[in-house]
């Protein structure tokens, strides 16, 4: 068995990925390992994730993070979902709050009492049982440490690596600001030896992390790990991203609104509005989406427009030999539902979990990785549901999307929902039953039926359940604060 004893961690690449996986590292096996990282001077990072999904929190929680410091950097506001317009229909708006919805039993979800709601003329949306929908609807916010909210964070992407950057450094992270001129490997193995910096340094490690971005210097161009294109799945491959002032209320929630050949989004920070629009290019040009996102802002713009080319798709290997890829050299799913910067902490920390005893062996390498597969899998199909099951066909790319052949763990979702009204999670699945229950139904996929627990109530008993819960969860969002006072008490 090949083993190697891993002392010595470099991270190669900063941006998001580079500084999170020198945080959490440093943070947890800092006082028995030794963690660099190389950051090229003259690489500028993507910076626009600036939306995030609730794992964030509780990966701050875990890293001892005081959140009001962190909110206070990175000129962070609270976030308590999605909201998707125009997606089913042109003419459309639904909520993926990331909160619970009504209250389940150990035997049916919630979401089948609804159903049976529906059959007998109650007719409320299913955000309607949910605190989270009613705080989002009307610009409300409440936190504290116990909070009923779920919630995550809209945060400015440069503040936040100068935030993990200090923090690094303070708790032991060498950082060398230099480019790496040439990857040194081991003959025999392959495994990388050491890098050679252009500031004439070479740096040796035992194990190396990839946070190059899409040029996966170390994953792609040295070791050749391959890359799986899901182009067929995701049309879109650009993005166009511009900071507007912000001269409106904030919202606790991203709004991501489709266009023609895409989708556009606006995620509002304290100084200012991130905007940006995902396109594809063979349905419009850069000029003509550039054209769009301006028409589309609220505010000035307050810096020159960012193209960004990609492809969606993942690596083969995510591990290969003493490299892991991390971020977006590991693969790239667009930022339909925030999922970056979730992938970045889930691959280190899955990382951290797999290292027993500073030794690492090809079982580790292969258990690393189909772990990693899994998840981005589910997540990919998650995002495609949003693009197939629609009722669009005012375009060609709509058109393409309704009628593309979708994988088949995806199709077994949709049509177990629609013959059965079940919705699951597979175990450690990112997102739970809520959340498909929410896109699926926001996306026009209607049950036949609902679980027969549900009918066992009489129409009254079923009135007076779904009642009380809308009506609890109206009024405790009523008695909220608006987000930004909150924001502005939280926060002196």
């Amino acid at each position: 068995m090949n083993i190697k004893n891993v002392q010595r961690i470099v991270i190669v690449g900063g941006g998001t990925a580079g500084w999170i996986a020198a945080t959490a590292l440093s943070h947890q096996l800092g006082k028995v390992l030794d963690i660099s990282i190389v950051e090229s001077p003259t690489v500028s990072t993507i910076g626009v994730g600036e939306a995030t999904i609730p794992t964030l929190k509780r990966f701050h929680q875990l890293l001892h993070i005081d959140e009001r410091e962190f909110m206070r950097e990175t000129q962070a506001t609270f976030k308590l979902g999605i909201q998707f317009e125009n997606w089913l229909n042109g003419n459309d708006k639904y909520l993926h709050g990331f909160g619970r919805i009504g209250q389940p039993t150990w035997l049916a979800e919630f979401h089948h009492f609804w159903l049976q709601g529906k059959s007998i003329g109650i007719d409320h949306s299913i955000n309607e049982y949910q605190l989270e929908y009613f705080a989002a609807l009307e610009g409300k916010f409440s936190g504290g440490q116990h909070t009923e909210l779920n919630y995550a964070y809209h945060l400015d992407a440069g503040c936040y690596i100068n935030f993990l950057r200090k923090r690094s450094l303070k708790q032991g992270v060498s950082h060398i600001s230099a480019t790496v001129k040439e990857v040194i490997q081991d003959h025999t193995t392959g495994d990388i030896l050491s890098l050679k910096l252009d500031n004439e340094q070479s740096i040796q490690g035992d194990l190396f992390i990839d946070c190059t971005g899409f040029e996966g210097l170390l994953i792609e161009k040295t070791l050749r790990a391959g890359f799986d294109d899901w182009s067929h799945w995701f049309p879109c491959n650009r993005a166009i991203a511009v900071q507007s002032e912000n001269n409106e209320p904030t919202i606790p929630l991203t709004r991501a609104i489709a266009h023609t050949a895409g989708w556009q989004w606006k995620i509002p920070l304290q100084h200012r509005c991130g905007n940006g629009i995902v396109f594809s290019d063979s349905e419009i040009s850069v000029d003509e989406a550039s054209s769009t996102l301006l028409a589309g802002l609220s505010g000035k713009p307050i810096n020159d427009i960012k193209v960004i080319h990609y492809k969606a798709g993942k690596r083969r290997q995510f591990w290969k030999k003493n490299c892991v890829a991390l971020g977006l050299s590991s693969g790239f799913l667009e930022p339909l539902e925030s999922t970056s910067i979730h992938l970045f902490i889930a691959g280190i920390t899955r990382l951290m979990q797999l290292i027993p005893s500073g030794e690492i062996s090809p079982k580790v390498i292969e258990e690393y990785n189909q772990r990693t597969e899994q998840e981005i899998i589910r997540i990919r199909d998650f995002l495609i549901l949003h693009y197939n099951q629609t009722q669009r066909s005012d375009s060609n790319f709509w058109r393409y999307c309704k009628q593309m052949d979708i994988p088949d763990s995806l199709s077994h979702r949709i049509d177990m929902f629609k013959e059965t009204g079940h919705a699951f999670q597979h175990k450690d699945e990112l997102f739970r039953v809520e959340s498909w229950l929410q896109v699926l139904l926001g996306q026009g996929v209607t049950p036949m039926q609902c679980h027969p627990l549900a009918k066992s109530l009489s129409n009254k008993e079923l009135r007076n359940l779904l009642s009380g819960i809308r009506n609890t969860m109206k009024n405790k969002a009523s008695t909220m604060p608006s987000h930004d006072s909150f924001l502005k008490s939280y926060l002196q």
